[in-house]
């Protein structure tokens, strides 16, 4: 039997009849007063949303975010972003597809492989430390650092993506600490590896993903320099002294402005360094992630973490 295509694989006005998984679902009321279920349905291609009209109780108690359905509808296009306008939905059959994990996407790159280049990162470390606070949180926090997404959506959203967004931080950390010697390394290196560690508490995991209670009345930045400061209580380090200060300062500052979430501004080069890889990469993988599904010499679906623009995808070499 034929592989059925992917989401992100039909083209606009093409029908659509495949397996997808609910990657997120809200109950929403219409202006006729109707309620309707706002649907991101996912696989591996990537995600695409979807309105479920006039949705009974019994709809809303059977689709649920993270179940498998199958659904039969049309790729369209609403205010520059694909849409699928849904004819029909229910519930995986027993004989179909319908484990969720099967249908998540996953980092180019393999759980163990990312731990081993991210382990030697940790021998450049030299401050101890920092060295024994990276150490230590990431031994506490290590299968869910290498399975959990980066981010609910926008860039690295996908398994394996928090530690695969590290990854590629460290990789630019490495190219401008060549390029400007006088950077501290060892702290950039480990502000890093730390930044986003406390999305593993943020986050609700890679299927599904959500925000904890604890993720949206602390935020990632918060719990990571708590699990700092628990740390240093366990290795019994001075809360007070240079090194942890200076460390804190790299998670706290590392979103640069007030307004997106940093109680603190940069205050040090490598904090500043931190913020602009950080930036930069987000960036990146958003930019890729939208122009890929951009056919050739247009323009493709608003941005919101980018100013609401849209990007335009250059034609190919004939």
């Amino acid at each position: 039997m034929a592989e059925e295509k992917q989401l992100m694989t039909f083209a606009v006005g093409e029908q659509m009849n495949l397996m997808a998984l609910l990657k997120s679902v809200t109950v929403r009321v219409a202006k006729n007063g109707k309620q309707y279920l706002d649907l991101t349905f996912e696989d591996r291609s990537g995600e695409i949303t979807g309105k479920f009209w006039d949705a009974s109780d019994d709809d809303v108690k059977r689709y649920q975010a993270g179940r498998v359905v199958r659904l039969t509808g049309k790729r369209e296009t609403y205010q520059g972003s694909p849409q699928v306008k849904i004819l029909s939905l229910r519930l995986a059959n027993a004989d179909e597809q319908s484990d969720p994990a099967e249908f998540v996407v996953h980092a180019p790159l393999k759980a163990a492989d990312m731990e081993e280049e991210i382990n030697q990162v940790i021998f450049e470390i030299t401050d101890q430390v920092w060295n024994r606070i990276v150490r230590l949180l990431l031994s506490k926090h290590r299968e869910a650092f290498f399975t959990y997404p980066a981010a609910k959506r926008n860039h690295h959203a996908f398994e394996g993506g928090l530690a695969y967004h590290t990854i590629s931080i460290l990789r630019l950390a490495h190219n401008v600490v060549a390029q400007y010697p006088n950077i501290n390394a060892p702290l950039l290196y480990a502000g890093a590896i730390l930044h986003d560690l406390g999305k593993v508490i943020e986050l609700s995991g890679p299927v599904s993903t959500t925000y904890t209670v604890e993720g949206n009345l602390l935020g990632h930045i918060s719990i990571v320099d708590g699990e700092i400061v628990s740390a240093c209580n366990e290795l019994k380090f001075d809360l007070n002294s240079e090194p942890v200060v200076l460390l804190r300062h790299m998670i706290l500052a590392h979103h640069g402005l007030l307004e997106y979430g940093s109680p603190v501004r940069p205050r040090l080069l490598e904090a500043e360094v931190l913020h602009q890889l950080d930036e930069l990469d987000a960036s990146i993988m958003m930019l890729t992630d939208a122009t890929e599904k951009t056919a050739p010499g247009e323009f493709g679906e608003r941005l919101f973490a980018m100013d609401g623009r849209s990007f335009y995808r250059p034609k190919e070499n004939e």
